[in-house]
């Protein structure tokens, strides 16, 4: 648990290699202490998936408590955009049409504001006054033809381009992120994770497990329950659970 104005939060990830692959290409960080949450994928069926998640997640340690979110998301920038390029530059010393990349979803919280990135399907869901709602759009194949209207959401998992993906770290030589912000309320529960776990889980199933209000066992039950079926990927899970300061300051007679 940490304490900064004016809310408060705990957080607890785990990663597993499933049922089915015999390396584990996920990775996460929790840099409680900076209000910065992250969960990379490695590029499936490309080279060193797992090298590539884990430059990108041990990049952010790299990253200061800034002063305001703004720096703080310039910083996570700049860091991700170095991994690129040798994540890149590693890819082109191994030969021609090679790719060593990553997808990546990091969070950020600073004085009561929020903001989140990412690349590729790696996503953030928020689960508020129980309604969750999926805050990042997935950069794939798929996901575009669904905003074009010709492929129906239920059906994607079954698309022949269901596992290829638009953006990553390192598979171009431009990285390109999208940025959003969204206000905090106390109460939120913020879900990172990889294709792994909501491939297996229904959002109906998501929106359970995170109502329990313990960012620890809804971590555990989510990867449980993905790992009880198929599970034939990797799978990560990362919650947050948010409060306000105020509340704590009165649950404690302060």
């Amino acid at each position: 648990m940490h304490n900064f104005q004016p809310f408060e939060w705990s957080s607890s990830g785990r990663c597993a290699t499933g049922n089915v692959r015999k390396i584990n290409e996920d990775n996460f960080r929790e840099f409680k202490h900076k209000g910065i949450w992250v969960v990379a994928d490695g590029m499936g069926g490309h080279d060193s998936g797992d090298l590539a998640s884990r430059s990108v997640v041990e990049s952010l340690e790299r990253v200061k408590a800034a002063n305001g979110l703004n720096e703080t998301l310039d910083e996570i920038r700049s860091q991700l955009e170095e991994v690129n390029q040798y994540l890149f530059r590693k890819a082109a010393e191994r030969g021609p049409n090679r790719t060593i990349g990553s997808t990546v979803v990091v969070m950020v919280v600073d004085q009561g504001q929020c903001a989140f990135l990412w690349a590729g399907d790696s996503r953030l869901y928020r689960l508020r006054a129980g309604i969750l709602e999926r805050l990042t759009r997935d950069h794939s194949q798929v996901q575009a033809i669904i905003d074009l209207g010709m492929l129906k959401p239920e059906d994607a998992e079954n698309h022949p381009a269901a596992n290829t993906i638009t953006r990553a770290v390192g598979a171009f030589e431009a990285i390109e992120l999208d940025v959003r912000n969204t206000d905090l309320q106390s109460g939120d529960v913020y879900l990172l994770c990889s294709d792994g776990l909501y491939k297996e889980l229904s959002e109906e199933e998501i929106a359970g497990i995170l109502e329990q209000r313990d960012c620890r066992n809804a971590c555990s039950d989510l990867v449980d329950l993905a790992l009880k079926r198929r599970c034939r990927d990797n799978v990560t899970a990362l919650v947050i659970d948010i409060w306000s300061t105020e509340k704590t300051m009165l649950r404690e007679g302060i």
